[in-house]
């Protein structure tokens, strides 16, 4: 036997590897998403106006 022999486990490695990421990312963006939405339910509805006014603003966009 060849003290040289190559297995080929880069691929398998690879994609697990990747798919880990992929639900790492992905879970974190339902976790910011499920904080955003939280913190924009149980605010007051003139601060929610104008945080969104305030962006629109830092935007240049106009608002009125």
């Amino acid at each position: 036997m060849n003290a040289f022999t190559l297995t080929s486990t880069s691929t398998p490695v690879a994609h697990s590897t990747a798919t880990r990421s992929m639900l790492v990312q992905l879970g974190a963006a339902l976790a910011l998403g499920f904080v955003m939405l939280y913190a924009v339910g149980f605010s007051e509805a003139s601060v929610a106006h104008n945080a969104a006014h305030d962006v629109r603003h830092a935007n240049g966009r106009p608002c009125h």
